[in-house]
């Protein structure tokens, strides 16, 4: 039995002056009820009801009693009707990790849309390109780019796929030409993003022209016509159809495809922020990475 059981079981006695009536409409039996104010006043010490075969009154410290059940009993069910109305609001704080690249050339107006359409919502945007401890720094959710996440006790949701596009400038293809082989790929000035996984179809050079932790940073060294890099398709695609970068293709190589992945704790009741932001990004994610899916 709950705390507040007994105590609304007491006012309802009171409010319809029969422990007979109070019983009908609380569905117990007379004499379950009966039991419940036996234990509450012998909890208390005190005899809140007086009984006799024909007639119930309250004693003074029943009195007293009475207007305190009352007073607690309508301010918690106030509170949990406050609680209820807000569980189903998208409002509050909502805490993001994105990687830095594709949160500023891919999530910003996406970010700007969700929060215009949810005027309640406050966004805590964190960037960084390494994978954080999304629990321990307290994400509620966190935007991973992998082509497979490690096992763990949070919730991956797959939202879009992207692939790895190795790229160079015209003026680079132009003076040095195009790769037709891995061994002729490794004869070229190479430029690395040193937090990439190994399965990104351009293995980390041991004398890289340039290693960087930052994509966008990447691009323009490609742009600048340094070297041979592999990008993703989302920061790719839309230097290629500038006239900026050229895809290059080599035979019988690929990288497997990678996907963007919505991360978050594993909850039993998803707040509604975070349910909200994970199917708007599931929904608008593909067509604004450009041609991913």
């Amino acid at each position: 039995m709950d705390t507040l059981t007994p105590l609304r079981a007491f006012r309802r006695i009171v409010e319809l002056g029969s422990l007979a009536k109070a019983a009908d409409a609380l569905d117990l039996s007379s004499a379950a009820l009966s039991k419940q104010l036996r234990a509450l006043e012998a909890q208390l010490g005190a005899v809140l009801i007086q009984r006799t075969t024909r007639r119930m009154s309250l004693t003074d410290t029943g009195q007293a009693y009475y207007a305190e059940c009352c007073r607690l009993l309508d301010g918690f069910d106030a509170l949990e009707q406050s609680v209820r109305a807000q569980s189903q609001q998208v409002a509050g704080r909502l805490r993001v990790n994105a990687p830095l690249s594709f949160a500023l050339s891919t999530l910003a107006p996406l970010l700007a849309r969700f929060m215009q359409r949810h005027p309640q919502l406050q966004l805590d945007l964190s960037m960084e390109d390494r994978l954080v401890d999304a629990v321990g720094q307290g994400f509620d959710v966190s935007i991973r780019l992998r082509a497979e996440l490690a096992d763990s006790s949070l919730i991956a949701r797959r939202l879009a796929s992207l692939s790895q596009m190795l790229c160079a400038s015209p003026a680079y293809v132009q003076q040095h030409g195009r790769p037709t082989s891995m061994a002729a790929l490794r004869e070229h000035a190479l430029l690395h993003y040193s937090l990439a996984q190994a399965d990104d179809g351009l293995e980390a050079p041991t004398e890289a022209r340039a290693s960087v932790n930052n994509s966008l940073m990447l691009r323009e060294l490609l742009v600048a016509g340094l070297g041979i890099g592999a990008l993703p398709s989302f920061l790719a695609r839309p230097a290629i159809a500038a006239g900026q970068l050229l895809a290059l293709d080599i035979p019988g190589q690929s990288a497997p495809a990678r996907h963007v992945y919505a991360v978050y704790p594993t909850q039993r009741h998803l707040l509604p922020k975070v349910r909200a932001f994970v199917d708007f990004l599931a929904e608008e994610l593909p067509a604004a990475m450009g041609g991913d899916s």
